[in-house]
C-alpha cells in the first residue's frame, strides 16, 4: 500500500470505523433508485449504502431489507423520513432485521425516535442544516451528523456544501460528521476529509452504475447533461411557496412555471381558495419521480439530479465509480507528497 492510500486511510479512519466499512463513502437515500441492488452494491465494493424508505409500509420496508441483505452480509442503513406517519412502526422493522444505521431525515426527529434506535442496537445518523441545530442533535442522542448543501438533488437548502462545512465541521468534534451535496470526484473527497469531515455522501454520481435500476433513458439523461442542467424548482409567487428540489430542466419542469401561472390565476379570479390553489401546485409533482425513474418517461416525470451530474460520463460498474473516487483521492495525495520532498 502506497504511503499516500495510507494517509488516505488514516484521515477516513473515524469514518471507516463507524460505518463499518472500507471507505468512508456513504450512497445517498434516493427514492426508486437506493433499492436492494444499488445499495448492496456499494456495500459489497466496501462503501456503505443506503435504503430509501420514503413512502414505503413497514411492510415493504421489510421485504426491501430482507432483499438487501439477500444481496449482501456487509453493513448498510436505512433513511427514514421523520414525517412519515408510521415512523415509529419502520424503526421497529429496522430493529426485527437488526438494521445496524438508521439515518433520520426531512426534518428535526424526536427524541424518542433517536432513544427508540439506539435501544434496538443500530447508530442514529441525522441531517443538519445549521451549527445550531447539529449541536442540538448531538444533544438529543445522534450518534453521526450528515450535512448537505444545495449543491444536491432533490429536497435541498440554501446554503452550499463549502459553507457548510466551514461552519459545522470545526464546531462539531463529538461525532463523526458526513458531507454531501455536489461530490463528484476523490479531489473534493480529500478536501472534506482534511477539513475535519470523518466521510462522505453521494448519490448523483450512483444513479449511473450498471447495479442500478433506474431506466436507461433516466441514465442516459444524467450522461448527456452538464451542471448547469440541475437547478431548484421555481417558484413564482411566496404566496404559494414551493418545495426547492434540484432536478434537470425538461419539459415537465418548463410546464410546472405555466401550471403555477394558470392555478394563481384561478385563484385570484375567485375559481378556487388559497388551500385549493396550493394543493393543485403540491400535487404536480405526485408520481413523477417514479415516472422518470422506472418508466423512463424523463419529459413528463422528475429528473431529482445534483449539480455534480456534470461529472457523470458514462456507465459504470459500482466498485469501478469507488476505486475511481478513491484513486482520485489518492493520486492528489501522492502528487502533494512528491512537491513535500522536494521543498
Amino acid at each position: 500500500m502506497s504511503s499516500a492510500r495510507r494517509r488516505l486511510d488514516r484521515l477516513w479512519q473515524r469514518g471507516c470505523e463507524f460505518l463499518g466499512t472500507d471507505v468512508a463513502i456513504m450512497g445517498g437515500a434516493m427514492s426508486w433508485v437506493s433499492e436492494r441492488h444499488l445499495v448492496a452494491a456499494i456495500s459489497n465494493a466496501g462503501g456503505f449504502g443506503v435504503l430509501a424508505c420514503g413512502s414505503m409500509t413497514p411492510a415493504l420496508l421489510a421485504a426491501e431489507i430482507e432483499g438487501t441483505q439477500d444481496l449482501t452480509s456487509k453493513p448498510f442503513g436505512v433513511n427514514l423520513i421523520t414525517m412519515h406517519p408510521l415512523l415509529g412502526d419502520l424503526i421497529e422493522v429496522c430493529g426485527r432485521f437488526n438494521v445496524s444505521h438508521v439515518v433520520l431525515a426531512g426534518g428535526l426527529p424526536q427524541g424518542a425516535s433517536i432513544a427508540r434506535i439506539k435501544e434496538l442496537g443500530a447508530k442514529v445518523l441525522c441531517f443538519a442544516p445549521t451549527v445550531s441545530f447539529a449541536k442540538k442533535l448531538v444533544r438529543m442522542g445522534a450518534n453521526a451528523i450528515v450535512i448537505e448543501g444545495t449543491e444536491a438533488g432533490g429536497h435541498i437548502g440554501p446554503v452550499s456544501t463549502s459553507v457548510l462545512a466551514q461552519e459545522i465541521l470545526p464546531a462539531v468534534r463529538d461525532v463523526p460528521v458526513f458531507v454531501a451535496g455536489g461530490i463528484g470526484r476523490g479531489e473534493s473527497i480529500l478536501s472534506y476529509l482534511e477539513m475535519g469531515a470523518s466521510g462522505v455522501q453521494l448519490g448523483t454520481r450512483f444513479v449511473c452504475s450498471s447495479e442500478c435500476v433506474a431506466h436507461d433513458n433516466f441514465k442516459q439523461s444524467f450522461i448527456k447533461a452538464a451542471a448547469r442542467d440541475a437547478v431548484p424548482s421555481v417558484q413564482i409567487d411566496p404566496s404559494f411557496p414551493v418545495i426547492p428540489v434540484r432536478a434537470l430542466v425538461n419539459p415537465a419542469s418548463r410546464r410546472f412555471i405555466a401550471f403555477q401561472h394558470e392555478v394563481i390565476g384561478r385563484f385570484k379570479a375567485g375559481e378556487i381558495d388559497q388551500k385549493t390553489a396550493q394543493l393543485e401546485i403540491e400535487h404536480y409533482w405526485a408520481g413523477a419521480l417514479r415516472k422518470a425513474v422506472i418508466d423512463g418517461d424523463v419529459e413528463n416525470g422528475s429528473l431529482m439530479a445534483g449539480q455534480s451530474v456534470g461529472m457523470v460520463s458514462s456507465i459504470q460498474p459500482t466498485a469501478e465509480i469507488i476505486a475511481e473516487l478513491v484513486d482520485q483521492a489518492v493520486r492528489a495525495l501522492a502528487a502533494r507528497e512528491s512537491v513535500e520532498a522536494i521543498l
